[in-house]
């Protein structure tokens, strides 16, 4: 059986796998804070047809063939997308490497780049923050943060995401609250949950608090009023598609070209 018809066939289903990555991005192009994956290659196996000898015998190089390829990796892309003006007191953007901090019903600790928050009504008539799932948003004590009313115009939060709450007469106190927010030292490596949020993993190392990291590292800025747009790129990701798709096309050729020398040598006659 000749080699080509599987080694086309891998890349053929790579290129299936392309897609399917492309056509996610494409899909998240308008939604809040997403990330754009990648699909890496590797070559597989190498059949040894001869050896490499001595210069004195001649054979300086091997003689090997590939057997395809395969996907060996999809990452995410991290880097900041555009920001957003929406006026919304509640809408955070995080210019930097951070995540924002949310609770799951479970009560685990989740990671988020979308700061599109609002107040959940608590029933003494104050509020708290949540995310669009309604997942509690924790400070750095890990607890939730609430507010005395459902105004949220009364909220103002700095760069730092400290966060200050007015009273009736518009003077403003710091309520002691700071937005939990965390970094990575391999963002690569979480784990993608859906509904824009992120579990660590081995991979990814622990949650990093900024208010605990080291002088001289770099911190977000928090940006109220603002959301991160994705940074998915329309115009690379339709040449992406182009190029899966001619490769696609060209392995598929390569079947072809492999069939029908297997049907001449079939039909040779003495």
């Amino acid at each position: 059986m000749m080699r080509s018809l599987w080694t086309a066939a891998s890349g053929m289903i790579g290129q299936q796998r392309n897609v399917d990555v492309i056509s996610n991005n494409l899909a998240n192009v308008n939604t809040t804070a997403y990330k754009k994956d990648r699909v890496e290659f590797k070559d597989l196996v190498y059949a040894k047809m001869n050896k490499a000898y001595n210069l004195e015998n001649d054979k300086p190089t091997e003689m090997q063939i590939g057997m395809g390829t395969m996907p060996a990796a999809i990452v995410k892309n991290f880097e900041n997308g555009t920001y957003q003006s929406t006026e919304c007191p509640v809408d955070f953007a995080i210019e930097g490497e951070g995540f924002f901090t949310v609770e799951t019903p479970q009560g685990e600790s989740i990671y988020t780049k979308d700061g599109g928050f609002r107040l959940s009504p608590l029933p003494d008539g104050g509020s708290m923050l949540v995310n669009t799932q309604g997942y509690p948003v924790l400070d750095t004590e890990g607890e939730n943060i609430t507010f005395p009313s459902m105004k949220q115009e009364y909220i103002s939060v700095n760069e730092l995401g400290e966060i200050y709450f007015a009273d009736d007469e518009g003077n403003y106190e710091n309520s002691g609250m700071i937005l939990n927010v965390v970094k990575f030292r391999n963002p690569a490596g979480l784990e993608s949950l859906g509904s824009n949020n992120f579990r660590p993993t081995v991979a990814s190392g622990e949650p990093l608090s900024e208010q605990e990291l080291e002088e001289g590292e770099t911190r977000s800025r928090i940006m109220q009023g603002y959301l991160e747009t994705s940074n998915v790129q329309l115009v690379d990701e339709m040449v992406n598609l182009i190029v899966a798709q001619r490769a696609y096309e060209i392995n598929s050729k390569i079947i072809q070209a492999s069939d029908d020398m297997l049907n001449q040598a079939n039909t040779l006659r003495r």
